[in-house]
């Protein structure tokens, strides 16, 4: 007999015990018998609170995507400088995947990548990370040569990510992952020219 909880507090637990199972077994290898039970509640209840089996993916998916955004950015809005920006961030998003696997592999796993509209909801997350960490980026540039370099850091701390959760050898410390990640992410940005800059580098460089 489970506990009788206030309807939001169950609908949390719900929601933590989903994303373990689903990220055990993926979106199709999980019923809602499995939840409901790992959950200690009856399938009813479960219903209750989400009608489906596809509603409750998509509120996870949604609900994970915004405790990452969030953590995101509360660590750099601590900071004081670009250098300090880059670093948190990176610190934030690797607490965030080593502290919570099963949520890096539902955002980033096969059962999110092969649905149409859980991919749009990732994607959404991805798009959203990106635009928060485009204002950060202080090159003398337009609005999407910043955008495609801060999609460009995106891809770097997921295939980290995903290094850092597959293999047995590498490290899985948030803070030395962030260091390592955060000098590469800043010394190439201080590296990047304007356009015009760089291209008149380039007929430069062609005429020698």
């Amino acid at each position: 007999m489970s506990m009788r909880l206030p309807a939001e507090q169950r609908r949390r637990q719900l929601l933590d015990v989903a994303c373990d199972v689903f990220a055990a077994s993926g979106f199709y290898g999980t019923s809602m018998d499995d939840i409901a039970t790992t959950a200690g509640v009856t399938k009813p209840v479960l219903y209750q609170h989400f009608p489906s089996k596809r509603a409750l993916f998509v509120e996870l998916l949604q609900d994970l995507g915004g405790q990452l955004l969030d953590q995101l950015g509360r660590a750099t809005s601590r900071a004081s400088t670009g250098r300090e920006r880059v670093e948190e961030g990176f610190s934030a998003y690797f607490r965030f995947v080593t502290n919570n696997r099963a949520a890096f592999r539902l955002l980033f796993g096969a059962s999110a990548r092969n649905d149409p509209e859980f991919a749009q909801i990732v994607d959404g997350v991805l798009h959203d990370a990106a635009d928060a960490i485009s204002v950060m980026i202080e090159i003398d540039g337009t609005p999407e040569h910043r955008r495609v370099l801060a999609h460009a850091l995106v891809g770097i701390a997921e295939a980290t990510s995903r290094h850092a959760l597959t293999d047995p050898e590498a490290s899985r410390d948030a803070d030395e992952l962030a260091r390592w990640i955060a000098e590469l992410a800043w010394f190439g940005l201080r590296g990047v020219r304007p356009d015009a800059v760089a291209e008149r580098a380039a007929r430069a460089s062609s005429t020698r």
